[in-house]
């Protein structure tokens, strides 16, 4: 069933229970995220989709259209706080981008494009983060992650379902974890689709490792705000 919303001032159709994220992009307004994936389930960690709907800021992947709803994207202060969002995730690891195989094709670089970043408004915290090599094809390079958990969700060992990734502790002290046992059994298939669907260059395949470039550069081509419009995936 379809209900009309308000989208930045305008009326527009929308599926009743469709992700506003969605919703958004097939009417032309791009929504900058960096943990949700069109058609997964919705993890809500990383909040630079933020928008404001009937006066309340939210993430707008975790938001059903409902009847009613009014929605604003593109306030100055709501593009202000996805940009420190951003901000706040590049002083939080260490990101190296001109040496980054993933440079090109990195959805925090990309998303920093779009959101105009040039240099964060908060001090850089340079943690101290050790790399993990113990699998036999996945090098975990811990400076570079954001949490997103798209990796402990999404991806699971094929036979019986348990998590491969996982988060260990919280706050300062949380750092990205790996099931050494189910990684080692791990296809090359489902190697490559856990060093796609980081949105960073934390998982890399080491059959690439520092060799070569992860894939094409492919928001060099096309933005990240273009691909999402045209329904390409994060992926």
């Amino acid at each position: 069933m379809k209900t009309e919303i308000t989208l930045d001032g305008k009326k527009i159709q929308a599926q009743i229970g469709k992700p506003l994220i969605d919703v958004a992009s097939d009417h032309g307004v791009y929504i900058p995220s960096l943990c949700y994936m069109r058609g997964k389930p919705c993890l809500g960690t990383c909040r630079v989709c933020s928008v404001r709907v009937n006066g309340h800021v939210m993430a707008s992947c975790t938001v059903p259209v409902y009847e009613g709803m009014e929605v604003e994207v593109d306030a100055p202060d709501l593009v202000d706080m996805r940009k420190a969002l951003v901000e706040f995730l590049f002083v939080e690891g260490n990101h190296n981008c001109p040496s980054c195989e993933k440079s090109g094709r990195c959805e925090l670089q990309a998303v920093g494009y779009e959101t105009g970043m040039m240099v964060s408004r908060f001090p850089y915290r340079f943690p101290v983060r050790t790399r993990d090599h113990a699998s036999k094809y996945i090098w975990l390079e811990r400076d570079r992650c954001i949490f997103c958990q798209r990796c402990v969700e999404f991806i699971r060992d094929e036979e019986t379902g348990q998590k491969i990734f996982s988060i260990d502790k919280r706050s300062t002290h949380s750092s990205i974890e790996i099931d050494v046992k189910l990684a080692d059994k791990m296809t090359p298939k489902q190697v490559k689709r856990a060093a796609d669907i980081c949105p960073v260059g934390c998982i890399i395949d080491k059959d690439l490792g520092f060799n070569k470039p992860i894939g094409e550069r492919k928001y060099e081509i096309k933005s990240i705000k273009e691909r999402i419009l045209k329904g390409k995936t994060n992926e």
